[in-house]
C-alpha cells in the first residue's frame, strides 16, 4: 500500500460529488493518522474498512456488535510440569471473514507501530537469539512470567493503542471490537475492570453497548502485536526500575527477564526488584505467575527462553542436544529406522516427525550454525521411506 496523500481523495473517481466540508473533514482525520506514521492507512468508517479489507460490511458490523460468539474455542494441554496440576491453553479461532480483517489490521496497521525497545517478540526482525543475547554472561538473572497474558489485555487497553495511532474514537472502538472477544466468566475476569461502569442507556449506538469488557483472544492474528503495544507504558516503568538497579530488561511476550553483571548486586536487591515488578504488573491489571518467578545467583544455571546464557553468546541446552542425539541414534539404526521410531515416539506419520526434526535443525542453525548444519546433514542422509 502506498503512503497516503490528500490527492488520494481529491482526485478519486466521484470526488467532485462530495461536499467540500465532508472532504476536508476526511482529510483532517486522515492527516492525524499519517502524522503518527506515514505508512499507516487512514480508516474513516467501518464501511471504509470493509472496502479496504474486502470483507462484507455486514460481517464487520456483526462482529463489532458481538450479538453472537464468533470464535471457535478449544483447549490445548500445556507441557506437564512435575508436581503441578494439568494446565490448558485456550485457543480462539476466528471465522474466515474476521480472520481476513484481522490479518489486514495486523499487516497494514499494527505492523507499522513501534513497540517498546525492551520488547523482543512479535515484531519485524525479532529473533529468539536476540531476546536472550542481552543477558549473556550475567551474574544474576531474574525471570518473571505473566499469567494468561493475552486474556489480561482488555479492550480498553486496545482502544488506547488505536487512539494513539491517530484513529478517531469510533473507528478505534470498532477496530478494538474486531480484535477482542468477550470471555467466559472465570477467576481472572471477576475483577471490576471487566465490567462496564457507565449505564448502557448512555451509549450513542445501542447495538454497540455491552456490560462485559472484552480481551485479546489467543489465536487472532492481531493479538501478539496489540499486546506488545498495550504494554508500552508498563515496559517504560520496568525499564526505569531496571535502570535504578543497574539491570538489563527485556520482555518476550509474557516472559520478563532482568539481569546484571554487577559483582556488588545482592539477593536482597533481586527480591526488591521482583516485588517492584509485581507492583507495576498489578498496576496494569496483570498477574505474575508466582510459581514461575526465579532468581538465579552467580553460580546457578542460567537459561533464558530455552537458551543457555552463562557464556558470552547464547547456546543450545544440553537437554536439547540430547534429544536430537536420541532421534538421530534411532533413525540411523538399521533395526529401527524412521517407521518404527515414528511409531514409538507417538507421531501419527513419518512426515510429521521429519518436519518436526527439520524444524529443530533450523532452530539449531540460528543458535549454533555449525552444530545445526551437521544435524541437518545427518537428517537428510537418513533413509526416509519414499512415501513418508
Amino acid at each position: 500500500m502506498k503512503d497516503w496523500t490528500p490527492q488520494h481523495y481529491r482526485r478519486a473517481k466521484g470526488a467532485e460529488t462530495v461536499a467540500a466540508q465532508v472532504m476536508e473533514a476526511a482529510i483532517a482525520a486522515s492527516q492525524k493518522t499519517v502524522a503518527v506514521h506515514p505508512s499507516l492507512p487512514p480508516i474513516l468508517t467501518l464501511k471504509h474498512l470493509a472496502h479496504l479489507t474486502q470483507v462484507p460490511y455486514k460481517h464487520l458490523r456483526d462482529y463489532v456488535t458481538r450479538e453472537t460468539e464468533s470464535y471457535k474455542i478449544f483447549r490445548v494441554r500445556k507441557r506437564a510440569r512435575p508436581g503441578q496440576p494439568t494446565a490448558f491453553r485456550v485457543i480462539c479461532v476466528p471465522p474466515p471473514s474476521l480472520s481476513v480483517a484481522q490479518r489486514w489490521i495486523a499487516q497494514h496497521v499494527l505492523a507499522k507501530a513501534r513497540p517498546h525497545a525492551a520488547s523482543t517478540a512479535f515484531a519485524r526482525n525479532c529473533r529468539l537469539i536476540d531476546a536472550a543475547s542481552p543477558h549473556c554472561a550475567s551474574r544474576w538473572l531474574i525471570k518473571i512470567d505473566v499469567q494468561r497474558f493475552f486474556e489480561s489485555i482488555s479492550e480498553i487497553d486496545c482502544y488506547r493503542v488505536f487512539r494513539n495511532l491517530g484513529y478517531q474514537p469510533l473507528v478505534s472502538f470498532e477496530l478494538t471490537r474486531l480484535c477482542t472477544r468477550n470471555g467466559n466468566f472465570s477467576r481472572i475476569r471477576r475483577a471490576i475492570k471487566w465490567r462496564r461502569k457507565v449505564s448502557l442507556s448512555k451509549s450513542k449506538i445501542p447495538k454497540y453497548a455491552s456490560r462485559d469488557i472484552g480481551h485479546l483472544p489467543q489465536g487472532a492474528a492481531t493479538s501478539p502485536m496489540l499486546a506488545n503495544l498495550a504494554m508500552i507504558e508498563a515496559d517504560n516503568l520496568i525499564t526505569e526500575l531496571a535502570g535504578r538497579f543497574g539491570l538489563t530488561y527485556t520482555r518476550y511476550a509474557d516472559d520478563l527477564t532482568l539481569s546484571t553483571t554487577d559483582v556488588a548486586f545482592k539477593r536482597e536487591q533481586a527480591r526488591r526488584t521482583v516485588n517492584e515488578v509485581y507492583r507495576i504488573l498489578y498496576q496494569f491489571g496483570l498477574n505474575p505467575n508466582l510459581a514461575k518467578t526465579t532468581i538465579s545467583s552467580p553460580r546457578s544455571r542460567k537459561v533464558v527462553l530455552g537458551l543457555q546464557v552463562a557464556q558470552e553468546s547464547p547456546r543450545l541446552t544440553r537437554t536439547f542436544k540430547m534429544k536430537i542425539r536420541m532421534h538421530l541414534h534411532y533413525l540411523e539404526r538399521e533395526d529401527v529406522g524412521p517407521l518404527k521410531h515414528a511409531e514409538r515416539r507417538g507421531f501419527s506419520a513419518v512426515a510429521g516427525m521429519r518436519n518436526h526434526l527439520m524444524g529443530l535443525a533450523a532452530y539449531a542453525i540460528q543458535i549454533e550454525p555449525d552444530y545445526g548444519e551437521a544435524v541437518k546433514a545427518r537428517l537428510e542422509a537418513v533413509k526416509w521411506p519414499v512415501l513418508y
